[in-house]
């Protein structure tokens, strides 16, 4: 039993979907950074499922730095939200919004 591609499809655009809603309507910025997370894992998600379909490698190599930069930008960004949290002792959004105290 063969999984066609539009279920692949599907299932990246329904976890897009929920990243972006998460992403428009979230008022924690850590959620908010989930979300932007799931919608990185909808496009790789897509990526694999065309790479299988055409029968080459090329999505699965873009996938291979899709997850080295991912690995970098979840570094990035926890120490650029630990570090709003220390100097606010905040991670909700609308108190984030100005540049200066």
């Amino acid at each position: 039993m063969t999984i066609p591609l539009n279920a692949y499809l599907i299932v990246a655009g329904l976890l897009f979907a929920i990243g972006f809603y998460g992403v428009l309507l979230r008022r924690n910025t850590l959620v908010i950074y989930m979300c932007l997370e799931l919608m990185l894992n909808a496009t790789t998600l897509a990526l694999v499922a065309f790479s299988r379909f055409n029968g080459t490698a090329d999505g699965n190599t873009f996938v291979f730095f899709i997850i080295t930069v991912a690995a970098a930008e979840v570094a990035v960004g926890l120490a650029i939200i630990v570090q709003l949290f220390r100097q606010r002792q905040t991670v909700q959004v609308e108190n984030l919004n100005a540049l200066k105290n």
